[in-house]
């Protein structure tokens, strides 16, 4: 059975909304079993994005945005880093080693980019494009991520976080109707900062200055089907309100915060 490094969801591209995932899964081809790991590793952060790929469906549904999310393990790629990234293909992740990935040849560092990392950056493209024709506009990408209640000993008070780097035409807006929930914790640039060079919304959108967004909800939230449900349901119409704004349509270069000075 061949493997299917994403996994595409259709929708309305005349809106000129998308959504992607790029750790939804923890899948890993047969060939690689389990890269040597136990398990139990395979129900960690370190694997996957926990909760992202439902939530993500149900923004899609509630939306009808289309969507790619991605179907492999970040511990075989991440996708959310570049091809020149040390991070790229890890060989120990908060504690465990992965012994899949040690020693990595050269080799094998392309067959994985050829495989998987390069056909769900190529599908993220085609989707883009595809938006942008049929919407007549600059497609408004919106990225979905989840990150761990508790990093080395520490809790991470936020609820959730939205990660940008200088393009702030998402932020200002969606950070305004997040806060007004005032039980709700929003991170502005935490719990990391959104200037990554060469990840995938540079890649996608940053560098292509087209309006985007991360979004990233704390793992405790969405571990189930009524936390996800919330989430979408909370997200959905912010989104769709974003979408609708001027500027929001327009092709704008901001540069990245990573540029050389």
């Amino acid at each position: 059975m061949s493997f299917a490094p994403f996994e595409l969801i259709d929708g309305n591209k005349k809106s000129g909304l998308l959504l992607t995932a790029d750790h939804a899964s923890r899948a890993l081809p047969e060939a690689y079993g389990s890269l040597g790991l136990e398990a139990a590793q395979f129900d960690r952060h370190i694997a996957y994005d926990i909760g992202v790929a439902e939530l993500t469906r149900k923004l899609a549904a509630r939306l009808d945005a289309p969507a790619v999310l991605g179907g492999f393990s970040r511990l075989l790629i991440d996708p959310n880093r570049g091809e020149d990234d040390p991070t790229l293909i890890m060989q120990l992740s908060d504690g465990a080693v992965i012994p899949g990935n040690y020693p990595m040849d050269a080799q094998e560092r392309e067959t994985r980019l050829n495989a998987f990392y390069r056909p769900y950056h190529d599908q993220v493209s085609a989707l883009v494009y595809d938006v942008r024709e049929e919407s007549g506009r600059a497609p408004f990408i919106v990225s979905i991520h989840s990150y761990t209640p508790v990093w080395r000993g520490k809790a991470r008070p936020w609820h959730c976080g939205l990660l940008w780097d200088k393009d702030d035409r998402a932020l200002r807006p969606l950070l305004e109707m997040l806060r007004a929930e005032h039980l709700l914790i929003t991170g502005d640039n935490e719990p990391y900062d959104g200037a990554l060079r060469n990840d995938a919304m540079f890649k996608h959108a940053t560098s292509k200055g087209y309006p985007h967004i991360l979004i990233e909800v704390r793992q405790d939230l969405i571990a189930d089907n009524a936390g996800t449900d919330q989430w979408a349901a909370r997200l959905a119409p912010m989104l769709t309100a974003l979408n609708q704004l001027p500027e929001m349509q327009e092709v704008q270069f901001f540069g990245s915060r990573t540029d050389p000075v």
